[in-house]
């Protein structure tokens, strides 16, 4: 078997054929959706309380002078953006796994200026990337409306 069959973007074989793969796909998706939701979400509450961390010791000095307020008013704000992205990948994750990504790129540029976190910006990149993966799955998943549903009867969108 060649290298290029190894990793062809048509997978085959009993697999796919039973439909095994489209159910171990969805449950992935699932499995993200509900992280991506649930552990932001708790989290990030923490940076109100700091009972997990001293988050403010995570922010980049160069970041610091740029945003607006304190190190602790600009936690404060990552805390409500990253609860929020948490809500919208709970109810739009082809968008919210986007913005999640996105949000993630910037954390690891923070974390990479403020040097010593190496560890954890390569951690988050392994997010980053699940992420993306959860947004794919989620336009996979996507059913679009019917044409012949009326305002009451729309289908639900992944």
């Amino acid at each position: 078997m060649s290298l290029s069959s190894k990793f062809s973007a048509a997978p085959s074989g009993p697999a796919v054929s039973t439909g095994r793969t489209e159910v171990a796909a969805h449950q992935v998706f699932c499995v993200l959706r509900v992280g991506f939701t649930v552990l932001p979400i708790v989290f990030d509450l923490d940076k109100f309380t700091n009972l997990l961390a001293d988050w403010t010791s995570y922010l980049a000095p160069q970041i610091d002078r740029i945003v607006p307020g304190s190190a602790h008013q600009a936690m404060l704000t990552v805390g409500v953006v990253e609860v929020a992205a948490g809500l919208l990948v709970a109810v739009l994750p082809r968008f919210g796994g986007l913005v999640v990504a996105a949000w993630l790129a910037g954390i690891i540029v923070n974390l990479l200026l403020l040097g010593g976190y190496y560890d954890v910006a390569l951690r988050d990149f392994g997010l980053l990337l699940a992420s993306l993966g959860l947004a794919r799955l989620a336009w996979a998943f996507a059913r679009p409306a019917t044409p012949t549903a009326t305002s009451g009867d729309r289908v639900r969108q992944a």
